[in-house]
């Protein structure tokens, strides 16, 4: 039985509680508390991880509002893969309240590859909530259409986040990766409590502050898949970093898209949009109804053993593909 319940925010102290049974973490955003629920067995294809607010359970996709401070262009950001770890996590679409779960390939989970000079996700990798890329809507810019998922962020402060931590995020830029023929943005994000955030608001500032992370991310986006034999990515705007100004207006967009999903004005085609906060919507649930569906599932247990393999480093040159 786990007992362990971890608060970490903005200069709290750490203190404990008891939750039978389960394995919770909770962070401290600036205006709603979250915690995280772990369930399953960490690596393996049931382990899934629940959030919850002050009340209960809720969907990261649907119940995290997407704005912190309209007037200061803050928004929440789910963190689901933190730096320099492999595991790929990602917010479950088609599940009951969205958990976050490890990507399944080949009947096994999934790690990204190390790409010489990189170990792992080389920022905390993740989703802004209340957001969809349409996988129906043809972008003018992209030419290609969204990747049905929400739309995700690279967070490039001085911290580790946490898996399932929600961050107060500022919206630096962004870039236009095309993963296998699909727009697959990736917002540049900086933690609002980070030293330097006060000192980043825009692509340029990134530039000053961060020389090279730039230039290393869109070459850890265009090369990470060649060591499972698939091709390089390609880039929009061959690769540029659009400005803040520019990504707050893709922002928008797939918020409406979002919208548009909840309110059933498009087939949501599997998408599970169930709710406990979103009040008058038809896919809303109560939080007893939302606890009955973790409970239902496999309680926390022991992290299963992974493959060394994951640990190999693979040097890649992006021009031939090659693997030394």
């Amino acid at each position: 039985m786990f007992e362990k319940i971890i608060f970490l925010g903005l200069g709290l102290s750490k203190k404990s509680c008891h939750i039978p049974n389960l394995l919770s973490c909770k962070f401290i955003s600036r205006r709603m508390s979250y915690s995280i629920v772990e369930r399953g067995s960490p690596f393996s294809a049931d382990y899934r991880v629940y959030l919850e607010d002050q009340n209960g359970p809720i969907s990261p996709l649907h119940d995290i509002p997407l704005v912190v401070d309209a007037n200061k262009k803050v928004f929440n950001m789910l963190v689901e893969i933190p730096r320099w770890t492999n595991a790929k996590m990602e917010i479950t679409m088609k599940e009951i309240l969205n958990p976050i779960k490890q990507d399944i390939k080949k009947g096994k989970p999934r790690f990204v590859s190390n790409c010489f000079p990189h170990h792992g996700y080389i920022w905390n990798y993740g989703a802004l909530p209340q957001t969809w890329e349409n996988p129906e809507h043809l972008d003018d810019g992209t030419g290609c259409k969204g990747d049905n998922d929400p739309i995700d962020v690279i967070e490039i402060g001085y911290r580790v986040a946490k898996r399932g931590e929600v961050l107060n995020v500022k919206i630096l830029g962004t870039i236009a990766l095309i993963d296998e023929g699909e727009t697959d943005w990736k917002l540049i994000a900086i933690d609002v409590n980070d030293p330097l955030s006060e000192y980043i608001n825009d692509i340029p500032d990134v530039e000053k502050h961060f020389p090279g992370l730039l230039k290393a991310s869109v070459e850890w986006f265009k090369i990470y898949k060649i060591p499972d034999g698939k091709p390089e990515n390609q880039f929009a705007f061959n690769g540029e970093a659009k400005p803040a100004a520019f990504a707050h207006k893709i922002i928008d967009e797939v918020h409406k898209f979002w919208k548009s999903l909840v309110s059933k004005e498009v087939d949501a085609k599997g998408i599970s949009c169930v709710n406990t906060t979103l009040d008058g919507n038809s896919f809303n649930i109560s939080y007893n109804e939302a606890k009955e569906v973790i409970e239902k599932t496999p309680e926390y247990g022991p992290a299963q053993s992974v493959d060394p393999i994951v640990d190999k480093i693979f040097f890649v040159s992006p021009s031939c593909q090659c693997k030394l």
